[in-house]
């Protein structure tokens, strides 16, 4: 029998589309394809500027967006030879580890319901609010954040910000404990997804698998380890490895990085620093308004960024960082102008998806649902 497994929503957690041959209820070949919600945001990123682009990254993978800016932005201000200031930097990566929390959490939250565990998804999904909240009091959107600025923040944290982000860290802890009590010795969990989509590290390498989904299949990558980034280097934190790279260990390693995200931000919440939100860069970052209406410098500076852009040296660049999903990388040719001339993203899903076919061959129906929760594919991010 000849079936389709998506594009419906619900079957396949976006717009995709797999060719499903069954005998019975085994999975004897798939046909996958992608392309549905494909957007043209690498060509956008050729017309637009280099802050403008930001509302791309958001729609990429839109579960976790912050995550997103921040790699473009890095990869933007690597280019330029420019850091931002200290506390931007420690800003950027609490937000940073709070998006990969919100990004597991939908996961394992929508794996228990495709597996009949509704409980699950209700026990965690409360938290992400918290988190929503700290996000819309911060940048004043929830979903996409359009968050950070090329030289820094947009704008500088909102009074309550750590006293939030310390209520999360207390409170967080307990509904993790209560979801990994409630699923990971649960024998109808275990016995659905045990053994279920395994790959070997050798095949997920081979695929191109960065992020959770190659560290359960035991290989020990994390761009944060490997190439630090902001300050990573100077945090201590572990990175988990899993087995069999089945759905089970995805499961476990999925759950043990949020605890390993907390650990962090436990770390910087207590000591950002004072100081500007912003580098001093009147040539890339906008001056405050009310500079603009009392300063003719100030107003030049505006009007040349808004008008000429921001100059990016010639040349091409690639930058990388551990999003929620495994290795996010945008590679830039700048030819001087206000717009990139060429952009390209390395987006995480794009890369596992393609082993899926590999993956459930020789299943059953019902673990290819489960297999493609526990992958995380996210359709925005498939197609750019």
């Amino acid at each position: 029998m000849r079936i389709n497994l998506g594009p419906s929503h619900p079957a396949t957690h976006g717009i995709l589309e797999n060719h499903l041959i069954l005998n019975g209820e085994t999975i004897e070949s798939v046909d996958i394809h992608t392309g549905y919600v494909h957007r043209c945001f690498e060509k956008l990123g050729e017309h637009y500027g280099y802050n403008q682009f930001l509302v791309c990254t958001d729609r990429m993978n839109y579960v976790s967006t912050p995550m997103n800016n921040i790699g473009w932005i890095l990869a933007v201000e690597s280019m330029m030879g420019i850091t931002a200031p200290p506390k931007a930097l420690v800003v950027r990566m609490i937000i940073s580890e709070l998006s990969r929390i919100i990004d597991h959490i939908i996961c394992l939250g929508i794996l228990g319901v495709d597996l009949g565990a509704f409980a699950s998804f209700l026990y965690m999904f409360h938290k992400r609010e918290d988190i929503y909240q700290i996000l819309e009091k911060m940048t004043g959107a929830r979903l996409t954040n359009t968050f950070c600025r090329v030289g820094g923040l947009e704008k500088d944290i909102y009074p309550q910000f750590v006293e939030d982000v310390k209520k999360f860290l207390k409170t967080f802890p307990k509904v993790l404990n209560e979801t990994d009590t409630l699923l990971t010795k649960s024998r109808i969990f275990y016995d659905r997804t045990r053994g279920v989509g395994k790959i070997s590290g050798e095949r997920a390498l081979a695929y191109g698998f960065t992020g959770p989904n190659l560290r359960a299949a035991g290989v020990d990558y994390d761009v944060r380890v490997s190439s630090p980034y902001m300050y990573y280097d100077q945090v201590d934190f572990d990175v988990p490895i899993g087995e069999d790279g089945g759905v089970y260990d995805r499961y476990l390693v999925r759950l043990e990085e949020m605890r390993q995200s907390l650990r962090i931000i436990g770390q910087l919440v207590n000591n950002i620093p004072e100081g500007a939100y912003h580098a001093d860069l009147p040539h890339a970052y906008l001056p405050p308004k009310h500079k603009v209406y009392t300063s003719m410098e100030d107003l030049i500076y505006h009007f040349k960024i808004i008008m000429h852009g921001i100059e990016v040296p010639t040349g091409e660049h690639y930058f990388s960082t551990e999003a929620a999903n495994g290795e996010l990388g945008f590679t830039i040719v700048s030819r001087g102008k206000k717009s990139p001339w060429r952009v390209h993203v390395r987006r995480p899903c794009f890369w596992y998806y393609q082993a899926f076919p590999e993956m459930v061959t020789g299943g059953l129906l019902a673990d290819a649902i489960a297999n493609m929760s526990s992958m995380n594919v996210i359709a925005g991010e498939l197609d750019c």
